[in-house]
């Protein structure tokens, strides 16, 4: 069992990662979450071009040598993922986070280097398998966490994963005020990846009526689609996701169970799904496709990251004395 904290392992003020958001995270967010005392992390595929990710990478650094980190999604959906893995190594980022696959190439490409690899786990049995190819800490997604969300509480998912796991857990979903970072870290947790309230902040180059959503609708708005990416995405209910449906078709459905087939399928249907989150996030359409967690029940304002930062970590100092 693992004592070490998020912000003992990485050497930053708070156990706190803004997690990467597909087409959110941007240097302007990261940066302003090494300012002011955590980490962050951006989805590799947030950038088009291998030129544009290094420029990325090499922006942060230039402006800050604090710790921060890229995710990078190693299953065969993402064709870009060997050169991607490649730039991430030869840049030396400070921590990779995968997510959808087999992390084993990434760990052992990334430990000669003093990478840190955190590994996207939504039950057991695959946490304990990271862990035997060497991963640093499990990321515990739950089932209160934007995105692709678990099955699992986070008090059942951090208490299992620390009764079995030898490395630090760190809580994915739910994280919306500092008393919340406080309980998970009772619980057991290394620290928190928190999305969804940083969301609608001055820093993130979405559309205006994103973050307008983002304060309009609440924790009940928030439904599963399996339309998007083929596995299960939360996203705001508005009245286009609703006129849509959240289940995948018939034809959606034989090609992600087809063995053959499924590889072409999961990047099509990954690729389309991706192509209308990119719509819907950079442009005011009918095809209005949100992803937001629970904790938008709490997002009142559009505001800058580093306020929103400060209040959380005030609020995580307040609640070890109360």
């Amino acid at each position: 069992m693992s004592t070490v904290t998020l912000d003992k392992l990485l050497g930053i003020d708070y156990p706190v990662i803004v997690a990467p958001m597909f087409l959110i995270s941007n240097t302007k967010m990261i940066k302003a979450a090494l300012a002011n005392g955590i980490t962050a992390a951006f989805p590799a595929l947030n950038y088009r071009t291998d030129e544009e990710l290094r420029a990325a990478i090499k922006d942060i650094k230039a402006s800050s040598s604090k710790p921060f980190g890229v995710n990078l999604i190693v299953n065969k959906s993402n064709p870009k993922y060997k050169g991607q893995l490649k730039t991430l190594l030869e840049l030396k980022v400070d921590y990779i986070i995968t997510s959808l696959g087999n992390p084993k190439e990434v760990i052992e490409q990334c430990k000669p280097l003093g990478i840190k690899v955190f590994c996207d786990v939504v039950d057991l049995a695959y946490a304990q398998k990271v862990e035997s190819l060497g991963a640093d800490a499990v990321i515990a997604v739950n089932n209160r966490a934007g995105g692709h969300a678990g099955k699992l509480s986070p008090k059942a998912l951090i208490t299992m994963m620390k009764e079995n796991c030898n490395i630090p857990v760190i809580s994915a979903g739910g994280i919306a005020f500092g008393k919340d970072l406080k309980e998970v870290m009772d619980w057991g947790a290394a620290g928190a990846s928190v999305g969804t309230i940083f969301i609608a902040c001055d820093e993130a180059d979405i559309s205006p009526e994103y973050k307008q959503a983002m304060i309009e609708y609440g924790e009940k708005d928030i439904v599963m689609s399996t339309k998007l990416s083929g596995s299960a995405l939360t996203v705001i209910n508005t009245p286009y996701v609703q006129q849509m449906g959240t289940k995948a078709n018939w034809l959606e459905r034989i090609l992600n169970n087809n063995k053959t087939l499924k590889k072409y399928a999961k990047m099509i249907i990954a690729y389309r799904g991706m192509k209308k989150v990119e719509n819907a996030a950079f442009g005011a359409t009918y095809k209005t496709v949100w992803c937001a967690g629970p904790a938008i029940e709490h997002v009142h304002s559009i505001r800058p990251m580093a306020e929103i930062v400060n209040t959380l970590t005030k609020e995580y100092k307040e609640a070890f004395h109360n």
